[in-house]
């Protein structure tokens, strides 16, 4: 009985190893480097539309403290 609780223990570590050597070597290849760099890419652009928006929202800002109309944006 004990050496089949121990073979089931060391089967289900031999697989748990197996599966994350299998996820390391995905996460390396070309198709790993490829999700990193489109996952950064996106970060990037997620972030400079935020600051595109704050300096939307800051310039109107302004704008309503100055007086100035907002036609004026439409002549640039």
């Amino acid at each position: 009985m004990k050496r089949l609780v121990w073979m089931g223990i060391g089967v289900a570590i031999g697989v748990i190893a197996f599966r994350k050597v299998t996820e390391a070597q995905s996460a390396l290849g070309p198709e790993g480097l490829n999700r990193a760099v489109g996952r950064l890419a996106d970060g990037v652009y997620d972030f400079a539309d935020a600051v595109r928006a704050g300096m939307r929202e800051r310039e109107t800002d302004l704008r309503a403290a100055l007086g100035v109309e907002s036609q004026d944006l439409a002549r640039r």
